[in-house]
């Protein structure tokens, strides 16, 4: 078919738009302390972000392209009940001010690595950030897959022009700005959602071949039984609390100018992100109730002989509004994609210069080396997720495990440091073999067929485990770390009380500032001390033999 001419020239107005609101943001917006260094300017706008301009960058992360997309579609086809995305996120966001982004603020810290680098060590640095590495990755590349395939529905763009034109273009102005871009483009990308969503509603709902949604909600409602209640929860905790430990989320709460804006950004966010979803909800409900016979393709999307529900959206766009309204539609699934892939690859971009590189590979780099390496982050970032896009097939079962890394593994590292146990690195490898390689793994993941080895439930090959394998595998993650660190200091007391010293708990030493630093320089120090007494020891000995000997 050939490519639609009106759709591409919107598009390309719509991108052009997008790059130079990011260019004259970089060029525009100065940040005024001088104390701030280059580094901190760049990665978290100087701490200056304020008003409506980090609202809407917080709900522009949120609302992706993702979110809106699988909105429709999970309404579509398993009902609104089952469509915890909205409301877990929500709650994370909700939860996440209240109890984090007011100990981040205040901390100063520029990523959500820097409070587990600090407690942690380098290895664990390292882990945490290939975990959320892959998960940005992962959904980038997702998302960008998602985007193709709409631009393709719509305007008959192909495939690969569409994911490397947006994906060159969010990475140009994230290269050329980092946060202060992001943040600014954002305004403008959560705007074109705002329009094109909510302006395609009225004609959606009002079309010939949509029957009123009151007589379909039994479908679009969906249900929810006590057999698969577990399920529900499993997946609404995964959600909620998986919602939080992203450095795309850190990264806006450490932009804004104080604490208390760093928790009323997170709230108001959340109120955001619900009524964002509001218009994708009604076209998931209209497609269910739409009659697809009398479409251009001739068919229902939600049928089980053509598995297409993820182009719900864009479809319904398509066949029952006007193609103006569709393709300012298609603008603004577009919007929402790059508001989200532009937030994934700095987030992953800043981890790597400020937490892998400055911190670990070369603690001594100027401010200049440090500018390029996050400039050739951003890209390779960008360039990989784009790659993995066009030519991984199961892109979405590889970003479920990429999110329950975060579920599993980081969130209980986030809580175990603002809400510390006496943990340390070593500890900290114990949580991924318990937590992930052998609890998560075992549980298997149907959409892309791995088999499990671990029998928590009866096992479904479509649906997967109706166990909350997820949350079971989170708690023995972080029960894991107490547990281990706990008894290793047990028996370190023993020792030690063999040889008269002290070890100072960590419970009594320093957890109560929530500084677990100094609780880990009094044990090295009783390490270090007990060393000297076995080294000590020794020597007496062998004065003693010498002494003893014959003919000393």
């Amino acid at each position: 078919m050939a490519v639609n001419i009106a759709g591409l020239v919107v598009l390309v107005a719509f991108y052009l738009l997008i790059l130079v609101i990011g260019i004259l943001a970089t060029r525009c917006f100065r940040v005024k302390d001088q104390h701030v260094s280059v580094v901190e300017a760049s990665l978290v706008a100087g701490r200056s972000l304020r008003g409506v301009v980090s609202i809407f960058t917080m709900i522009a992360t949120t609302v992706g392209g993702g979110y809106i997309n699988g909105t429709a579609e999970s309404v579509a086809t398993s009902g609104l009940v089952w469509t915890l995305a909205p409301l877990g996120i929500f709650l994370g966001l909700n939860l996440g001010g209240l109890v984090y982004a007011k100990r981040m603020r205040e901390k100063k810290y520029i990523t959500m690595l820097d409070p587990i680098q600090k407690s942690f060590g380098q290895l664990a640095t390292l882990l945490v950030y290939a975990a959320s590495l892959w998960g940005d990755l992962f959904w980038t590349a997702a998302i960008l897959s998602a985007l193709g395939t709409s631009l393709s529905v719509i305007a008959n763009v192909p495939l690969v022009i569409a994911v490397c034109v947006s994906a060159g273009v969010t990475v140009l102005y994230t290269v050329i700005g980092n946060m202060v871009a992001v943040a600014y483009t954002d305004v403008a990308q959560l705007a074109l959602i705002f329009i094109g969503l909510v302006g395609s509603v009225p004609f959606v709902l009002t079309n010939n071949h949509v029957a009123s949604i009151e007589t379909t909600k039994d479908k679009w409602l969906g249900s929810l039984d006590l057999e698969s209640s577990f399920t529900w929860v499993d997946l609404l905790l995964a959600m909620t609390f998986g919602t939080i430990p992203w450095q795309a989320y850190f990264q806006r709460v450490l932009s804004v100018r104080g604490p208390n804006q760093a928790v009323l950004l997170s709230v108001v966010g959340a109120f955001g992100a619900v009524v964002f979803a509001v218009p994708s909800i009604l076209i998931g409900a209209a497609a269910v109730s739409a009659d697809w016979s009398n479409t251009s393709i001739g068919y229902s999307p939600l049928s089980p002989n053509h598995s297409e529900a993820s182009l719900v959206l864009p479809l319904v766009l398509k066949e029952f509004t006007p193609p103006i309204v569709s393709y300012l539609g298609l603008g603004a699934i577009s919007a929402a994609v790059m508001s989200s892939m532009d937030s994934s690859i700095l987030g992953s971009s800043a981890m790597f210069t400020h937490n892998i590189y400055n911190g670990i590979i070369h603690k001594k780099a100027s401010d200049t080396e440090l500018m390029v390496v996050q400039r050739l982050a951003v890209v390779c970032v960008g360039l990989i997720a784009t790659a993995i896009s066009l030519s991984v097939p199961v892109i979405y079962g590889l970003f479920i495990l990429a999110a329950d890394i975060v579920y599993v593994i980081i969130l209980p590292q986030v809580d175990l440091r603002h809400f510390p146990s006496s943990a340390r690195q070593c500890f900290w490898i114990c949580c991924w073999l318990c937590g992930w390689s052998f609890l998560r793994f075992g549980a298997g993941e149907p959409t892309i067929g791995l088999e499990p080895f671990i029998p928590f439930s009866v096992w479904d090959p479509m649906y997967g485990q109706s166990f909350p394998f997820r949350t079971v595998a989170m708690l023995c993650s972080a029960l894991t770390i107490v547990a281990v660190s706990e008894g290793v200091l047990v028996l370190h007391q023993l020792r030690c009380n063999k040889r008269n010293c002290h070890v100072i708990p960590p419970s009594q030493a320093s957890w109560q500032t929530r500084e677990g630093e100094e609780a880990n320089a009094f044990l090295d120090q009783d390490m270090a001390l007990l060393d000297k007494a076995n080294t000590l020891d020794q020597d007496i000995i062998l004065l003693d033999k010498m002494n003893t000997a014959p003919g000393s």
